[in-house]
């Protein structure tokens, strides 16, 4: 017996688990910015960030670029500060 709806899908849609990756690669270099080679992370992380907003329309993208733009800021002031000592 066949319904007169068919074999449609309910609505209801399944989690992926690659929908946020370039937004968790850029928060995850914008930290490792704020210590090591800021201007090579931050940048990194600030080019995948904005792919993942503009691009991919990821969740997370504006907390990736936050976090990757203040890697990138916070890591040269923390290493004109420790070079300055």
């Amino acid at each position: 017996m066949s319904t007169q709806y068919g074999n449609q899908p309910t609505g209801q849609q399944h989690a992926s688990t690659n929908n946020n990756v370039l937004s968790i690669i850029a928060i995850v270099l914008g930290v490792v910015a704020l210590v090591f080679l800021p201007i090579v992370f931050g940048a990194i992380g600030l080019v995948l960030a904005i792919i993942a907003k503009t691009v991919r329309h990821e969740r997370l993208a504006t907390v990736a670029l936050v976090v990757s733009a203040a890697g990138l800021v916070g890591g040269m002031i923390l290493g004109a500060v420790v070079a300055g000592a």
